[in-house]
């Protein structure tokens, strides 16, 4: 018996997230079920992080004991091919026996990315939240810069426990321009429910002169006073965690 770690890839379009539900398509029950294929006998795999749904994933990493004799590649072949075409293994590794890949982690890097086109794009509105007006590209660095530090992002999410607090420290935060699509990347020890697309929805009312620069200090200093509202699950995009 040797506990596994997965590095998972999935499109989230059609999943109501990562958790198993009762009812509804998640991540994780298509993974188990891919498992128990193999003739895997757990009662449940852990992960790095709930997505939401719609929300996709370059660099989601699981974990899960099995008994196993033969080539990790031939673990990776058999699960890739007892999985749906929107979901895959890239890569796997034996770990110890106290790794788990959310309390392990050190950080985690989320993608989030934005259109700024009039009209409509189905390739591209899939993976993208299309934004019109356009963004002006120097607003959004400028307002990224504020987000980085420690902070109290209790305007931004919720933790996941009461207990855990809304202090959160961001390391880095900073937006890429590609023509007309935008890419905010963001890593920080850890993330609220929502913090990401909290994070961009006011950033983007920022850049469009919809909303001071002096509300999102007050936002990141924890007033909570903050006009609502979030930006769309689709451009959302799990990229990395790191380990020691």
């Amino acid at each position: 018996m040797a506990l596994y770690q997965l590095k998972i890839a999935y499109d989230g379009t059609n999943f109501l997230g990562f958790q198993k539900q009762r009812k509804g398509r998640t991540v994780q029950a298509e993974i188990e079920n891919a498992l128990h294929c193999l003739d895997w006998k757990g009662k449940g795999i852990t992960a790095a992080g709930r997505t939401d749904a719609g929300v996709h994933a370059s660099g989601q990493v699981i974990a899960f004991q099995m008994s196993w004799e033969h080539p990790l590649s031939e673990l990776q072949k058999a699960l890739n091919a007892n999985l749906p075409n929107d979901v895959a293994v890239m890569c796997i590794n034996v770990v110890p026996d106290d790794f788990h890949p959310r309390f392990s982690a050190l950080s985690r890097k989320y993608v989030y990315r934005i259109s700024c086109q009039e009209k409509r794009d189905p390739l591209r509105d899939r993976y993208a939240w299309k934004v019109w007006p356009a963004v002006e590209f120097d607003k959004l660095n400028a307002a990224a810069t504020i987000l980085v530090g420690e902070h109290d992002f209790i305007a931004f999410g919720r933790p996941p426990k009461d207990e855990a607090g809304t202090i959160r420290k961001v390391s880095m935060a900073e937006w890429k321009n590609d023509k007309n699509e935008f890419r905010f990347e963001v890593k920080a020890n850890a993330f609220l429910y929502h913090m990401v697309r909290r994070m961009v929805f006011l950033q983007v009312r920022v850049s469009q002169g919809l909303m001071d620069m002096k509300e999102l200090h007050s936002a990141v200093a924890g007033d909570r006073n903050i006009k609502p509202g979030i930006a769309p699950a689709c451009g959302l995009e799990l990229a990395e965690v790191q380990y020691k």
